[in-house]
């Protein structure tokens, strides 16, 4: 089974297959990232959307790497349990990981 690491450095590596999704933001936010992303090297407020999210994603992988939670995971996942009742398993047991 690979790391979380493994995994993020694969995904990086290959073409990405985009999804379109819809997110409820409130306004003044769109207006804040659209007046910020072209000092900041982006044409437009999706692409910093899209940094900052991938910031984060790195951020809390890279802090879970290594640690009890991510070796629990990894084992739980080679014993077939599926990630859906990891995810509630973590979240019951209060593991929360945003910054």
């Amino acid at each position: 089974m690979k790391t979380s690491k493994e995994r993020m450095r694969e995904r990086l590596r290959t073409p990405r297959v985009m999804t379109a999704i819809s997110l409820r933001i409130p306004e003044s936010v769109i207006e804040s990232l659209k007046e910020i992303a072209p000092s900041l090297g982006f044409s437009g407020y999706q692409g910093l959307i899209k940094a900052y999210i991938s910031q984060g994603l790195r951020r809390d992988l890279e802090r879970l790497e290594g640690s009890q939670v991510q070796a629990l995971t990894e084992s739980l996942r080679r014993q077939g349990v599926p990630d859906e009742k990891i995810s509630a398993a973590i979240k019951d047991a209060g593991f929360i990981f945003l910054a």
